[in-house]
């Protein structure tokens, strides 16, 4: 099948750019046709059979999607990661924020954290040491995570200016310490009260016989330490001005 011509050229072409007819136009003219039989495609720019398009990026996707199923795995057993060889080799024996160091203008670190390190898809530059780690979680079964922030000698959890968790995951680390102590998975200390000083015989009045009702003239109380109790002038002075329309 011959070449078309520059009529038919025109016709097909109508209303296209006159460069993009001009060139057309001249590779006519050229021995090779810029119209194969067989589906308009050159063969010049035929490619073998067993090349891949976009190689690279198909491995980053395995890469990627890899990485998700493990985040997932984690994410609905995380304390698996705290007992895996990967965190060990990461962190090893020490908590995961001891060698966290945070980016900051001058010489005096700044006296609170960050809000959040990651907004909507974006990620701060030095992000905390549980937002770094898209594997940690946190949940109240995760006892040997929140253990790390938790101080063996009081109990009491550590301030985030010394472990420089962001405000966001600080909160949830009181909500799983808080939920993991109710559920028994987490020790907490309760404050020694010395009750030796107290009586708790029946022996007070008040927990004793009631004595019989005074008569109204006599004026005395009707227990003993009445008498000794007196009341707040000022509290006096108020319910008074509250009730001085009742009162008689």
């Amino acid at each position: 099948m011959a070449a078309p011509s520059s009529v038919m050229f025109l016709r097909i072409f109508r209303g296209v750019s006159p460069i993009i007819v001009k060139r057309i136009l001249l590779t006519e003219r050229t021995s090779v046709s810029v119209w194969p039989r067989v589906g308009f495609q050159d063969p010049r720019l035929t490619l073998p059979s067993n090349y891949a398009f976009c190689t690279a990026a198909s491995q980053s996707d395995k890469a990627s999607n890899t990485v998700d199923a493990t985040t997932s795995r984690y994410k609905d057993r995380p304390w698996e990661y705290i007992e895996s060889e990967e965190y060990s080799e990461r962190y090893g024996s020490k908590p995961l924020w001891s060698d966290y160091r945070r980016n900051h203008k001058g010489g005096i670190p700044p006296q609170k954290t960050r809000k959040t390190c990651i907004r909507g898809e974006k990620i701060c530059g030095n992000p905390c040491p549980i937002c770094r780690d898209p594997k940690l979680v946190i949940h109240h079964q995760n006892v040997k995570l929140l253990e790390q922030f938790i101080s063996p000698h009081t109990g009491i959890v550590y301030d985030p200016t010394r472990t420089g968790v962001c405000m966001k995951q600080q909160k949830q680390l009181h909500k799983a310490i808080e939920a993991a102590r109710d559920h028994g998975l987490l020790p907490f200390q309760v404050p020694y009260v010395d009750h030796s000083g107290e009586d708790y015989s029946n022996s007070h009045d008040a927990v004793g016989h009631t004595p019989a009702a005074p008569s109204v003239t006599s004026g005395d109380p009707w227990y003993s330490w009445y008498g000794t109790l007196q009341p707040d002038e000022r509290e006096v002075a108020r319910v008074k001005r509250v009730y001085k329309d009742y009162l008689k």
